[in-house]
């Protein structure tokens, strides 16, 4: 039963990471590759709050911390004209010292003894079980962390950062600053990737410098299981189809490391290729249809 919980709440929580990579590789149409730098940032400030006694400070800092990596990114990328993959490369290699600096010059940062939110609510539940404490928690943060994006994607603004990742010509000649809107578009994706970090931090009551290694790759993995399940219909069902593709995604690692199908270091490589043979499908979509073409005319 715990082995089930754990699954549930581990794919709510990335859920937060699953939407943030979605608002800048789906709705932004950038290839934002800050993700790994600003969840362990989110992670690091989280943790290392929570063990000064200021666990919701720090949930709060995490994602303040994530917003303003994604601000800077966003500043390489239009003020400098650096080509968005490098500016997320200069950003997340930056933030590799930042992260150590937060951290006191450690590699890792242990909570266990510490206040973390998930404690205070035992405190305020004492007889309620903790693992479904921990999972209406996580499904707390998954929902609230949904809503507010559809919320945020039907403002004005909103409106503008899908219009600016549909044609951004059209968007510069409707006098709409494309610069102001990337870079709010880059500081609400990479607080979503910090937030998800910094939960996680307190979750498993440890930080690691190294945390935030792949996780691009899995976040990418949990957008486009969540699209082959709900399908691309808008941004409500996209935010929606990437909370339940993390959850999917939980699930299929979950099984095949519990029921060891593949040896725990190939689970990496399996997000990959799943990443890989997903953005292909519209090029193999296109070679079929050509070859048809071609096979008619003959």
């Amino acid at each position: 039963m715990s082995f089930i919980f754990g699954t549930l709440q581990l794919g709510l929580i990335y859920g937060l990471l699953a939407v943030g990579i979605y608002i800048s590789f789906r709705v932004l149409n950038i290839p934002d590759l800050t993700a790994e730098g600003s969840f362990t940032f989110g992670l690091a400030v989280s943790s290392v709050m929570a063990a000064g006694g200021h666990s919701w400070l720090g949930i709060l800092c995490a994602a303040l911390a994530g917003a303003a990596a994604g601000a800077v990114t966003a500043l390489l990328q239009t003020r400098l004209k650096i080509h968005p993959v490098l500016a997320g490369i200069l950003t997340m290699s930056g933030l590799y010292s930042i992260n150590m600096y937060v951290m006191g010059e450690r590699a890792n940062v242990t909570l266990i003894g510490c206040d973390t939110i998930f404690t205070w609510f035992a405190g305020l539940f004492p007889s309620a079980d903790k693992n479904v404490l921990k999972l209406i928690i996580a499904a707390a943060a998954a929902v609230i962390g949904a809503a507010l994006a559809i919320l945020f994607f039907r403002t004005h603004l909103g409106l503008c950062v899908r219009a600016a990742g549909d044609n951004e010509t059209m968007v510069r000649a409707s006098s709409i600053n494309v610069d102001r809107v990337k870079l709010i578009a880059l500081a609400v994706s990479n607080a979503y990737i910090a937030l998800c970090g910094g939960i996680i931090a307190q979750y498993q009551s440890f930080a690691d410098i190294n945390s935030g290694v792949g996780i691009l790759v899995v976040g990418l993995a949990s957008v486009i299981i969540g699209e082959v399940i709900v399908g691309r219909r808008g941004v409500t069902a996209g935010v929606i189809s990437a909370v339940a593709g993390s959850l999917a995604y939980r699930i299929i690692i979950a099984l095949a490391t519990r029921y060891t199908l593949l040896p725990a270091y190939m689970l990496k490589l399996i997000s990959a290729v799943i990443v890989a043979a997903a953005l292909s499908v519209p090029a193999i979509k296109q070679s079929i249809s050509l070859y048809k073409t071609k096979r008619g005319g003959v």
